[in-house]
């Protein structure tokens, strides 16, 4: 579920840079000698050109930030799929007690085990994932 929202705000974000970046394109003097000093609307004022590319260049950056952050959040939700996976995979960890929080590559697992061996098979997962820079762990031997 939250996978697939994520993947819904990552297309609806780029989706506007796309049309973010043909707006400018279309209003951009691309073999023009020299650019007009302003421009009619539709409501018939004059338009200021340079203030439309600007708000243009502003809206794109903030489109991009937007993905990016998109992406980030994204690959954070997928590393931790992927180790929970794993843990739910694997028959000596009880992974319904472990909580895997992820942020940017740092892995963070909470939560109870029965013995020092599964505190140590489930940090084996975690660092064993493609993406993870490194392992904190909050686990407790009950």
């Amino acid at each position: 579920m939250l996978r697939t929202l994520l993947r819904i705000v990552l297309v609806l974000v780029i989706v506007a840079a796309v049309a973010a970046f043909f707006v400018g394109y279309r209003m951009a003097d691309r073999d023009e000698a020299r650019e007009p000093a302003a421009a009619v609307g539709t409501a018939g004022r004059a338009v200021d050109v340079g203030r439309v590319r600007e708000a243009g260049a502003d809206i794109a950056e903030k489109v991009a930030d937007g993905a990016n952050q998109a992406r980030r959040i994204a690959s954070n939700a997928a590393l931790t799929a992927k180790i929970t996976s794993k843990m739910a995979l694997d028959d000596t960890v009880e992974a319904a007690r472990i909580d895997v929080d992820t942020a940017e590559g740092v892995v963070t697992l909470n939560g109870t085990v029965e013995s020092p061996a599964q505190r140590e098979r489930a940090m084996q997962l975690a660092r064993d994932t493609d993406g993870v820079t490194s392992v904190i762990d909050r686990l407790t031997i009950r």
